[in-house]
């Protein structure tokens, strides 16, 4: 059979047919998993809320006007937090005391370390119009803590997820494309790390520490959580560099840096984004477990492990086991769900 134009037409890909890309194909696949979809509209709900976080529960009124001025506390308070501006005048005023001439208060009017004295009884700390989910034993508001507390969920996850995955693609790369004396190196180091009881590490680790620290919990997750990656990463890598474009790149004498970065790992972290998508969600469970057990972040950082820890003083409070363990419960659920879809989305045999 000659290499006529219909014969070599007739052997693209329906992929390149269709005049499509591979990240267009991907999120095509992505979309036909409904569970993927809802899981990946929360996670973004989640986000938003995360970013607005200081304007939906703050204990300062979102705008308002005093004396004739038009006063924007919540923007100031991140001006006074970046060092740009100072309080002045205002750094001892009562928010809620003062006589606006009009106020625009966020939807819960608490933060989350702020406590209401009045509340004494177990009935007047369950949900109700005044706090919507309740309070906890010292009358911190659960609503505002789990709305503050999706910053640290995030930024737990996606900032362990980053130093993992910065780990993991240099050292699987490293092993992949060497191999050899490097790759042996690096498998066995995997295996060590592999072979270490991850939890109680970081829980020694913590310890030691005399005050506790969220970035430390955030680089001891990711510091043992590499592992799997750099395995994927490796396994991708030694599949890669064997297609015919690498060879022609090694030939036309491209610099190994070039070769590794631009044309071996583009074509070889598919498959990370399923494992980076599940450890988001193991580095959400390990912080909650921590925080549970008082190893996590200072007393003073809410977080919805320490919210879920509160309920141990207090039997009857069932609103601090519901709420807080209901946020950990679908978030990890939504990661967990958004990784199977992209492992769906990512295999050639479900292409359609």
């Amino acid at each position: 059979m000659t290499n006529t134009p219909e014969a070599v037409q007739g052997t693209v890909p329906q992929l390149e047919e269709k005049g499509e890309s591979y990240g267009r194909m991907v999120w095509r696949q992505f979309r036909r998993n409904p569970l993927g979809m809802a899981s990946l509209g929360f996670v973004l709900v989640l986000l938003l809320v995360a970013l607005l976080a200081d304007l939906l529960a703050n204990d300062k009124p979102i705008v308002a006007r005093y004396q004739g001025r038009w006063l924007f506390p919540v923007l100031q308070e991140y001006a006074v937090g970046l060092g740009l501006a100072s309080w002045g005048e205002l750094g001892r005023v009562d928010w809620k005391q003062l006589p606006y001439e009009w106020v625009l208060w966020p939807p819960v009017p608490y933060r989350p370390e702020t406590t209401d004295p009045n509340l004494q009884s177990l009935r007047e700390r369950a949900p109700s119009k005044r706090h919507w989910l309740g309070t906890d034993e010292i009358g911190r508001d659960v609503l505002a803590g789990i709305l503050h507390g999706t910053r640290y969920a995030l930024s737990i996850g996606f900032v362990a997820m980053g130093i993992a995955l910065a780990i993991g693609i240099v050292l699987g790369a490293l092993a992949g494309y060497y191999g050899g004396v490097v790759d042996i190196v690096i498998s066995r180091l995997i295996e060590l790390v592999l072979t270490l009881p991850t939890f109680f590490l970081i829980i020694t680790v913590v310890a030691l520490v005399q005050e506790g620290s969220i970035w430390l919990v955030m680089a001891m997750i990711g510091l043992t959580g590499w592992t799997s990656i750099a395995r994927f990463v490796r396994g991708e890598v030694l599949r890669v560099r064997a297609m015919e474009y690498v060879t022609a790149a090694q030939a036309l004498g491209y610099s190994t840096g070039r070769i590794v970065f631009r044309h071996v790992l583009p074509n070889a972290l598919a498959p990370v984004l399923v494992a980076a998508a599940f450890g988001i969600a193991n580095a959400v469970l390990i912080e909650s477990a921590l925080s549970f057990l008082g190893f996590g972040v200072p007393p003073t950082v809410v977080t919805w492990g320490s919210m879920l820890a509160k309920a141990r003083g207090s039997i009857a409070s069932w609103w601090l086991v519901v709420f807080p363990g209901a946020m950990i419960f679908l978030t990890v659920a939504a990661y967990n769900l958004i990784g199977d879809a992209l492992r769906d989305a990512l295999d050639p045999r479900l292409r359609v």
